[in-house]
């Protein structure tokens, strides 16, 4: 008997690799196939604890590469897609916005075109609450304006409006979840929660951008990976499904319960100049995704404190990650603020 095949694209990401293990753990019937190009932030290293085998195969590949993604389908006819594969730090969209309209946009049409021209059960695009923009007052709902404010929202919103006009116009099984900030194990330490855990563990400087005082709605992978399932094999196709978990978290208060956990004094804390556009708060109105039975399992403290508990426990993972690359992508985007 076939096994239901699906592709997860950036699936050696952050995201895309805790999904992997959901999907190992809850769909043990399903085929998992990986693509993912493996940039700094899609590393190998995220799927180690997972043979290839019948149920897992991996590919390294850009899903803006027409010819492989098309062989691909070809082969393996999947019966899902899980578009993960995307340029996601704004700070770098700053620094170089190239590479997030080629892999955001371009990458997401290209696996439109294949999909329009192989087929496939159902196509779900990860996208992100920053396409909304900053929310001052309420929360967003799926049917409110796109406002993004950086290269990372904008190139985000494209794939979103590319994708549903690719269900409109050719009829293609499209669904889109909407994700506010995520956190948890594997996540790269360019982000703010593992960028303030490790530093704190190496006694270094917090940089806190501007006066800290920005609200990020905090949801834990574990849960934002059953949300995205949820959406995948019960959501209504043509629809977007924002998952956010009600954490509404102003950032210094966030650094602060690091510190704590840690058992670090505040004085790590580096107020830096605020960046370019910095939105000050996110919100979703998730009723729509609740309406399909998903609530957060994870309280945010408690997870929180499992996160700092994963990088105290895998420094081997992230510690080779801070040399290199990433060491020259912290000097261009902190060294200035942080005098040097």
């Amino acid at each position: 008997m076939r096994r239901p095949r699906i592709l997860v694209t950036g699936g050696a990401g952050f995201i895309g690799s805790n999904f992997v293990r959901f999907l190992r753990s809850w769909r043990p019937e399903y085929r998992v196939v990986v693509l993912d190009k493996l940039t700094y932030a899609g590393r190998r290293e995220n799927l180690a604890d997972i043979p290839e085998c019948e149920r897992f195969r991996f590919v390294q590949g850009d899903i803006a590469d027409q010819a492989l993604v098309d062989a691909l389908f070809a082969e393996e006819r999947f019966d899902f897609v899980v578009n993960f594969a995307a340029e996601t730090h704004v700070d770098r969209s700053i620094l170089e916005a190239g590479a997030f309209i080629r892999t955001d946009i371009w990458g997401t049409w290209v696996l439109l075109e294949v999909v329009r021209r192989r087929g496939t059960g159902r196509f779900l695009q990860v996208s992100t609450d920053e396409v909304y923009g900053q929310v001052l007052e309420g929360s967003a709902a799926e049917s409110d304006p796109l406002a993004p404010r950086s290269p990372y929202a904008a190139s985000k919103a494209g794939a979103d409006l590319m994708a549903l006009a690719y269900h409109e116009t050719f009829g293609l099984p499209i669904l889109i979840t909407r994700g506010s900030n995520t956190f948890g194990p594997y996540q790269h330490p360019e982000k703010f929660i593992p960028l303030f855990i490790t530093n704190a563990i190496d006694d270094q400087p917090l940089p806190l951008y501007g006066d800290g005082r920005q609200v990020r709605d905090w949801i834990y992978v574990a849960d934002h990976c059953a949300a995205i399932d949820l959406v995948l094999h019960q959501g209504e196709v043509g629809r977007v499904y924002n998952v956010g978990a009600g954490n509404e978290r102003e950032n210094i208060q966030v650094a602060r319960l690091i510190l704590r956990l840690l058992s670090k004094p505040e004085s790590l804390i580096r107020p830096v100049a605020d960046r370019p556009a910095h939105d000050r708060r996110y919100s979703l109105d998730t009723s729509r995704l609740r309406a399909l039975g998903w609530a957060p399992r994870h309280p945010f403290e408690e997870a929180l404190a499992e996160t700092v508990r994963w990088y105290q426990d895998n420094e081997a993972w992230w510690r080779p990650i801070k040399q290199g690359e990433f060491a020259e992508f912290y000097r261009r985007n902190y060294g200035h603020r942080l005098g040097g």
